[in-house]
């Protein structure tokens, strides 16, 4: 990703089992960051009530996004419970050219077919302080049955054996100290030589520095 490929703007990739509290710190570093935009994903399941196209999901056919995927149009896809999601990546290279920072809320085998593409995507998973916080947080939710609750927590192991793969780990003990160090990730991705040079050409060029 650098200033050479056009991209101005930084990708970054967040990761974690269920329960572990990515929604939640994603939502509140938008909020802290308004000029980073999560990457919206292309769906072929049907929109539940309250959903809009382009706004939780673009929805789709099953045949439209078939053909998109073998035209290399997805960055990562995936078939999950019979329906397809996938993120667009025209859509993310489109924005990343203009200087906008990128998010995507995916899962490590997303964010390995992404880093295929991208590997200067900044990779970033989210740790629970434990286990048990980790069954506590998902049975307060109460959003799933037991049985449900059960299968999340044996997927998480499974999960979080893949967060070595990532660049970093924020443990999600405390809500605020996680925010901050995830805050630090993304302002610090943004000082990287090749997003200044991508951002600063005419700067760059008076100072006679040359990017690689």
């Amino acid at each position: 990703m650098s200033s050479s490929n056009g991209f101005s703007g930084s990708l970054f990739v967040v990761a974690a089992p269920s329960g572990a509290g990515k929604s939640t710190l994603v939502n509140a570093l938008l909020a802290k960051e308004p000029t980073i935009k999560l990457s919206i994903s292309t769906t072929t399941r049907a929109p539940r009530p309250g959903e809009t196209h382009g706004q939780q999901y673009y929805f789709t056919s099953a045949e439209d996004f078939v053909a998109r995927a073998k035209a290399g149009e997805f960055l990562e896809w995936a078939e999950v419970h019979g329906n397809y999601y996938g993120t667009s990546r025209l859509m993310v290279e489109e924005q990343m050219k203009t200087g906008t920072d990128v998010l995507l809320e995916i899962d490590w085998q997303g964010a390995r077919q992404v880093k295929k593409l991208f590997p200067q995507a900044a990779g970033i998973f989210i740790l629970p302080p434990s286990i048990d916080a980790l069954e506590e947080r998902l049975k307060k939710r109460a959003t799933d049955e037991p049985h449900v609750i059960t299968k999340r927590l044996l997927a998480a192991g499974g999960e979080i054996a893949h967060a070595p793969e990532f660049e970093y780990a924020i443990i999600n003990e405390e809500f605020d100290v996680a925010l901050s160090e995830l805050t630090a990730i993304v302002r610090a991705a943004r000082c990287r030589f090749a997003q200044q040079a991508a951002r600063n050409t005419s700067l760059f060029a008076q100072l006679g520095i040359h990017a690689e």
